[in-house]
């Protein structure tokens, strides 16, 4: 299914909302649009397989750009709003994009793409004029609203975040059918949420990021509307689902925690009664963040566990995250496998490497040894994101930390997702990293960064306090040795943390 269908059957239902100004647009207006812009793709020389690249705000065009390149049989990569110009063109030069549509409010960093991205071919702005860029609506508007002769599906080709190193283009071959085919990934979706035609979806985080985007064109395929805020605001979030009668959303860890920490007179008189399924994934959920949202919205929240490679995923619904506490689910595709940094693999409840059976093939575009050593050392067929859990005697995944930010201590490794999640929830911190910093005779010591809520002011008593907090809440070889405060931490807008940044801070 896709919005040609709807565009039949349901014209003037909205396909997209934009829930900062209101601005709609139908099936019928999507359809027309990414029809259009099929066809400016067809008369530019784009075929299937070819790559284009958006970067822009959360704005309906979005959606328009996005339907044009899976209905055309090529590769679209989002790119982070919020990247440098040369950050940007990387990802422009390494997708090997022939054309570029920018949101011309992105103003200097868009402006000093084509010079940074010469083979770029193309390049088209909206929203107002930027040197070097054609205009959009002018490409666009130009064209037939008649579909392709043919319209092979296309495919996102989105970028990792970068948070150990240049961001990897994560690249899945394109399937052999037509947009108009059955889709088992959109299938899928609605097996396990219940995507349908009378769906809302609301998407509080980027666009650009795999999660909102993969998502809410997958609820419009079903015939859902996908509702878009420009930004998180947890009180703007609540307004939302009442006002558009949401019934489906998809979040991170720290939306969630920004919701408890709202003023309980700021909770109320929303009727939130629509809502059936919150979604939420990329970062690990603290449990006590996860129960107390489960105690004011009820049991709603479904938890999946992926990455934007498609190695593997797991998922965990209400129940049985409340049987299990801290899971993140049973695998919904191959089989997972715990194993040691050798590849020998472990006993049931063992911590160790997590590795999925691959349902698909993936590989990192340009980057045959970070596909390799996504791998399993001997057996090819199984992958991994460099994640460490286990699992118990049911097959339910708990994962404890990434395998770069492991913390060793005196040969006792250190989890800092453990400690982060102690800490989350004091009414003093707005955000917290843990890391390990050179230490002479322990290899590496336990160090807790701090960024503190408004109106709290830093001092060596804080940092006693929050570090008697955690002695309180774990053993005391996980607690921190020491806190430094930072008036921010290097976050992305999606939840994700750029933690790699605050290490070389200590290391380098």
């Amino acid at each position: 299914m896709y919005p040609g269908k709807w565009a039949r059957t349901q014209p003037d239902r909205a396909a997209a909302i934009h829930s900062g100004t209101g601005e709609q647009l139908t099936f019928r207006e999507l359809d027309d649009r990414s029809n259009q812009l099929a066809n400016a793709f067809q008369g530019l020389g784009l075929r299937r397989g070819d790559h284009v690249a958006i970067m822009s705000k959360n704005d309906l065009i979005f959606y328009e750009i996005a339907w044009a390149a899976l209905r055309s049989g090529l590769y679209l990569t989002t790119i982070n709003r919020y990247l440098s110009a040369e950050e940007a063109a990387y990802i422009i030069n390494d997708s090997q994009s022939q054309l570029l549509i920018a949101n011309a409010e992105l103003g200097e960093v868009a402006q000093d793409l084509p010079a940074l991205a010469q083979e770029c071919q193309h390049w088209f702005a909206y929203g107002g004029t930027l040197p070097g860029y054609d205009s959009y609506l002018t490409l666009r508007d130009t064209q037939s609203r008649d579909p392709l002769p043919e319209e092979p599906l296309g495919s996102f080709m989105l970028y990792s975040s970068g948070t150990t190193g240049k961001p990897k283009g994560i690249k899945h071959p394109l399937a052999d059918v037509l947009v108009s085919d059955h889709n088992p990934h959109h299938a899928f979706h609605q097996e396990i949420w219940s995507f349908d035609e009378n769906s809302v979806f609301l998407s509080p985080a980027p666009i650009y990021h795999a999660a909102p985007a993969v998502l809410s064109t997958s609820a419009q395929a079903l015939g859902g509307t996908a509702v878009i805020m420009p930004g998180f605001d947890p009180q703007a979030a609540l307004a939302a689902i009442d006002r558009y009668k949401v019934t489906h959303s998809q979040w991170v860890p720290t939306h969630f925690t920004r919701f408890l920490k709202m003023p309980e007179e700021d909770r109320v008189g929303y009727d939130l009664s629509s809502h059936k399924f919150a979604i939420h994934a990329a970062a690990p959920c603290p449990m006590e963040v996860k129960q107390k949202m489960l105690d004011w919205w009820g049991p709603i929240i479904y938890e999946y566990y992926s990455g934007t490679e498609a190695v593997g995923s797991t998922h965990v619904t209400p129940e049985d995250w409340l049987k299990y506490p801290g899971t993140v689910g049973q695998s919904m595709g191959g089989a997972i496998h715990i194993c040691d940094e050798e590849g020998h693999e472990l006993p049931v409840g063992t911590t160790g490497i997590v590795y999925f059976e691959m349902a698909k093939d993936f590989e990192y575009h340009n980057d045959s040894h970070k596909t390799k050593t996504a791998r399993h050392p001997t057996h090819t067929n199984w992958a991994g994101l460099g994640d460490i859990g286990y699992v118990n005697e049911e097959e339910f995944l708990f994962l404890t930390d990434r395998a770069t930010f492991m913390i060793i201590s005196g040969g006792v490794n250190i989890y800092p997702q453990e400690v982060e999640n102690a800490l989350t929830l004091h009414p003093k911190v707005a955000d917290v990293a843990v890391i390990g910093v050179p230490h002479e005779d322990m290899g590496e010591e336990v160090k807790a960064i701090i960024q503190v809520e408004e109106g709290v002011s830093e001092s060596p008593e804080l940092a006693e306090e929050l570090i008697q907090y955690t002695r309180d809440r774990l053993a005391h070889y996980k607690c921190p040795r020491s806190i430094d405060f930072k008036e921010s931490l290097p976050r992305l807008p999606t939840g994700k943390l750029y933690k790699q940044v605050l290490k070389d801070e200590y290391w380098n």
